[in-house]
């Protein structure tokens, strides 16, 4: 195979932290029995807090996570948040993202009480958040690509989130 001469070399993509969020979950919300595409779940946002070296606040209840579960387990996350930092500005925050639990992990994770101890690094949970706002103050963040790392925490998820640099 040969290479394409019009491919060039660029510069490794790295990131700089963006903020630690955690997102407070209601019960989740089931639309009934598999669709086609696997079985659509509702994950209320009912809070929560973010911080990180350029910005902090919280977590306005209301938005949450169309997930769709596919027949192979996987989830495939669809979010939508508000944040309100601490200087009162609103962000709106979605992303996609992927949470891929192995086949040997999922008994442990069926245990509501407890699945929030499992280490983080036996499953694949990622995002890519994206931002909106009209705040002059975070404008920056209309313009950036961020990648998270999801874990749960005890009654909701956490992400830490890094900017693409």
């Amino acid at each position: 195979m040969t290479v394409d001469t019009r491919a060039k070399t660029v510069e490794t993509i790295s990131t700089a932290p963006l903020f630690d969020i955690v997102v407070d979950l209601d019960p989740r919300v089931d639309f009934g029995a598999d669709a086609p595409l696997g079985r659509r779940v509702l994950y209320r946002a009912a809070g929560g807090s973010f911080d990180g070296p350029d910005l902090r606040g919280e977590v306005v209840a209301g938005g949450g996570d169309w997930a769709l579960i596919r027949p192979d387990g996987v989830m495939l996350l669809d979010v939508r948040l508000t944040l309100r930092t601490d200087d009162d500005e609103l962000v709106y925050m979605t992303y996609l993202g992927r949470w891929v639990i192995p086949p040997q992990v999922r008994a442990d994770m069926a245990d509501p009480a407890s699945r929030h101890r499992i280490d983080p690094a036996r499953y694949y949970f990622r995002t890519n958040p994206l931002f909106e706002t009209g705040s002059t103050r975070y404008a920056w963040l209309n313009d950036l690509v961020a990648v998270g790392s999801g874990y749960l925490v005890d009654g909701g998820v956490g992400y830490h989130v890094e900017r693409v640099l």
